[in-house]
């Protein structure tokens, strides 16, 4: 069987988005299992940055710079940066009326404005990137929060692992959260054990595509594409 000190992961690069509803200092539950997963990655050498997307001035569209249509400020621009720099984007938040938190719909709004650019190898800019997602809360929808994630960051270029999501939600309805006293929610082997397994395969992902140079760089590079060429592609093929 294989063991960490088989894998190499040093020089790769995590990023958590934290979109919980509540500011700092506030507790944020959602970020108690994002520790779980940072402390993982960062003990094999992965590089981890945290953002708690409220308690920055991210502005609600889906351009690069919203300061360009109306916005008096816009954080997103230079937030960006982090974003495009890791090889792993971790989006984590709470589940409100079913549903994925607003801040949350913002991020992914946000990253969509941004995923008309392009990487070194001419392809969407999130190709070769891994992306995974964290969900928490005290109302059933777990699976449904996460595959919205999932489904709208493999759309817009990244590339998802086996086990891709970890989540932990207590009793349904008004009662203790994830890290509250009594809640049992550190000691949930369910949670831990996806999150768990999300952060190896997460890193795993990463870095067998930085060995390989991330995606191949053909048949999906829009430019080419709008200079003519189509890949094999054949727009009415004969056996019809």
């Amino acid at each position: 069987m294989s063991t960490p000190t088989s894998f190499d992961y040093t020089g790769l690069r995590a990023l958590f988005i934290n979109c919980t509803l509540k500011r700092s200092p506030e507790i944020s539950n959602t970020q108690g299992i994002i520790d779980l997963s940072a402390a993982l990655m960062r003990k094999q050498g992965v590089h981890v940055d945290v953002l708690r997307a409220i308690d920055h001035d991210i502005a609600t569209g889906v351009y690069p710079d919203m300061t360009e249509h109306g916005w008096q400020t816009d954080a997103w621009p230079e937030l960006f940066e982090t974003v495009r720099a890791a090889d792993i984007l971790v989006i984590a938040g709470p589940i409100w009326l079913g549903d994925n938190s607003s801040v949350t719909k913002r991020i992914v709004e946000r990253l969509y404005a941004m995923s008309g650019l392009f990487n070194e190898a001419g392809q969407y800019v999130y190709y070769g990137k891994v992306g995974g997602a964290i969900i928490t809360g005290n109302e059933d929808g777990v699976k449904h929060c996460a595959s919205n994630l999932l489904y709208s960051m493999q759309h817009i270029g990244y590339t998802i692992p086996p086990a891709a999501d970890a989540g932990g939600i207590g009793a349904i309805g008004p009662g203790p959260s994830y890290l509250d006293p009594g809640s049992g929610g550190p000691e949930s082997d369910f949670t831990n054990r996806n999150t768990t397994f999300m952060s190896w395969n997460l890193m795993h992902l990463a870095a067998m595509l930085r060995a390989h140079d991330g995606i191949p760089a053909f048949g999906n590079l829009r430019q080419a594409w709008d200079k003519g060429e189509r890949f094999d592609f054949q727009a009415n093929p004969e056996y019809r």
